[in-house]
């Protein structure tokens, strides 16, 4: 059995909302995190990974478990130099673009190694969520006080040359009645050439 394509605490994952498609044979770069790279080369994907030292080292460890491989690369998730132009049929992230510095870098970096119409695909913990609770305890900020919005993402994502096709706010799996979202997720396709 694969495991699981992961957006997420309590967001659905990709049994449930359908964004990635058939990644067989093709090139996947997950941004930030390694698990979700072994989960795509369990599927058959040529899938590479860039994320911290540590993620790396762990990563490499359970892909070797597994007997799976992906290409891992250490650093930065705006120094994508390791990836020709034209050369990626999927970016994902999950996660990982709510703690970037530079987003507009990183998306162009994505935009740049990816193919024309590939899709960009990723999620970030629900802005809202961030105004009403941090590690489990119930805290009030304003919008936007210390995350992104919703509409910065939106913004950067088309600024970067994308079209976003997909955008959806799924409530936590499992957990009923809750007040606000656990995710944005967003999927775009790369614009131009």
């Amino acid at each position: 059995m694969a495991s699981v394509i992961s957006y997420g605490p309590a967001v659905p994952d990709e049994q449930d909302l359908h964004l990635c498609g058939d990644v067989a044979g093709k090139r996947v770069l997950e941004l930030g995190g390694v698990d979700n790279a072994i989960a795509f080369a369990e599927r058959h994907a040529r899938a590479l990974a860039v994320a911290d030292a540590k993620q790396v080292s762990d990563g490499r460890e359970r892909a070797e478990q597994a007997e799976m491989h992906v290409e891992f690369h250490s650093g930065d998730l705006g120094d994508l130099g390791f990836a020709t132009s034209g050369s990626i049929d999927l970016v994902f992230s999950s996660g990982a673009l709510a703690t970037v510095d530079d987003l507009s870098r990183v998306l162009r970096q994505a935009h740049r190694v990816l193919k024309p119409e590939a899709p960009l695909v990723f999620s970030v913990p629900h802005p809202v969520a961030a105004m009403l609770e941090e590690g489990g305890v119930v805290v009030r900020r304003g919008y936007g006080t210390d995350t992104r919005t919703t509409s910065d993402y939106f913004m950067a994502v088309m600024r970067a040359g994308f079209r976003v096709d997909v955008m959806a706010e799924p409530f936590p799996v499992g957990q009923g009645g809750s007040l606000v979202p656990a995710g944005l997720v967003m999927r775009a396709k790369k614009l131009g050439v």
